[in-house]
């Protein structure tokens, strides 16, 4: 069995360390499984709104920042750091470039398929953009929705029951967050449009997709709360969308998953 998916480039957005519910051991050990010449980072990836309010650091989020500066340093991998609206701390400095690493508002990659326009996509979010104090209010009352799941689901697990995503169930059937969406990609596609760009690859809205918008092949790597997706450009040039569920039947967890701390060292040397 494979040790490690090499890949042209990959794409991943809205970790949100520092928060409880960041999925940070499953997106650690994606990203161990993996070499790439390219991460590009779409925003969201540390949530400055929950730091400010006292948020949840961890060790195992440490540990994120350290497995992708030794992909820097030691596996000669471009990062580029898209920002979001949950690191907007960041839009004062934009842009900023050091070594191997760019700190950037948007981005066009270029590789075998063409141009894709990659941005967080908050732009197209009037809430975010233009009501500040809503944003916020409407994120303080995700992390609740997303409180609740983890009880409710500690409570499935109890009984035997695998994971279910209360959060996502709710989006999915509430009208107006369908028409949300919608409405998103439709703006996104046009944009790329403008740019001049066959594609686009976007984050924000934690719905991971991969189609077609009347010709714009639109991509949203998803999120590592709920979805726990990303996107990768093989070394043909193809896109493809990778779900963690499946990419651990081929990649299972290994040593890391028994002493993390201990296996992060052993890497580090490597």
């Amino acid at each position: 069995m494979k040790s490690t998916l090499h890949v042209r480039t990959v794409i991943l957005s809205d970790v949100h360390l520092g928060t409880a519910d960041c999925k940070a051991h499953e997106v650690n050990h994606f990203l161990r499984h993996v070499r790439c010449d390219r991460l590009i980072l779409n925003g969201d990836i540390i949530d400055g709104w929950q730091l400010l309010r006292g948020g949840h650091w961890a060790k195992v989020h440490t540990r994120f920042i350290r497995i992708v500066l030794k992909k820097l340093e030691k596996r000669d991998t471009e990062v580029i750091y898209v920002r979001g609206n949950h690191d907007d701390v960041l839009a004062s400095f934009l842009p900023l470039e050091f070594e191997g690493l760019r700190i950037v508002e948007d981005f066009v990659h270029e590789g075998p398929q063409g141009r894709y326009l990659v941005l967080h996509g908050d732009v197209f979010d009037t809430v975010t953009k233009n009501f500040v104090f809503l944003a916020h209010l409407g994120d303080w009352g995700y992390r609740l929705l997303l409180r609740l799941n983890r009880a409710y689901n500690a409570w499935r697990a109890w009984r035997g029951r695998e994971y279910w995503s209360l959060s996502r169930a709710i989006k999915a059937r509430v009208k107006e967050a369908v028409s949300h969406v919608s409405n998103f990609e439709a703006h996104i596609a046009q944009l790329a449009r403008e740019r001049g760009c066959r594609g686009v690859m976007c984050g924000h809205i934690h719905t991971a997709a991969d189609k077609m918008l009347d010709g714009v092949h639109y991509l949203n790597s998803g999120d590592w709360v709920e979805s726990l997706t990303a996107v990768v450009e093989h070394l043909d040039g193809r896109y493809e969308l990778v779900d963690y569920a499946r990419f651990i039947r081929d990649f299972p967890p290994d040593l890391e998953s028994a002493d993390e701390a201990a296996f992060e060292a052993l890497s580090l040397k490597a």
